[in-house]
């Protein structure tokens, strides 16, 4: 298990957090402007998704170093929906239940089994 004292270790993690940002305002977040054109919504979103590639292009890479690629595949999975989760109370308003929160947490739980062995 890589230490996370270790720099290469730490920066796929900044930067795949960054990129899930970009990538959940790129999907989502045109849901909070549903009367806007979809056209427009696709242009938009597909200028977010650059940045988002900008920051998981290299998050991988350096992260390749330390990390396997299904570990990588996995913290983004995780990212995501922490992401995700504070994205769509503070966005787009809608509330977790405990039924998001468990079955959140037993995909976390799944996804730890990933950094086992």
């Amino acid at each position: 298990m890589p230490t996370l004292l270790n720099p290469a270790a730490i920066w796929p993690i900044v930067l795949l957090s960054l990129s899930n940002v970009f990538m959940t305002f790129a999907w989502y977040g045109h849901l909070k402007f549903r009367h806007s054109a979809i056209f427009a919504a696709i242009l938009v979103s597909w200028g977010i998704a650059f940045f988002e590639y900008c920051l998981a292009v290299p998050a991988n890479r350096i992260g390749a170093q330390v990390y396997s690629a299904a570990q990588l595949k996995t913290m983004q999975e995780v990212i995501t929906l922490l992401v995700f989760s504070g994205f769509s109370v503070f966005w787009l308003k809608e509330s977790l239940t405990w039924g998001h929160a468990a079955g959140f947490a037993l995909i976390a739980l799944g996804a730890s089994l990933i950094f086992r062995a």
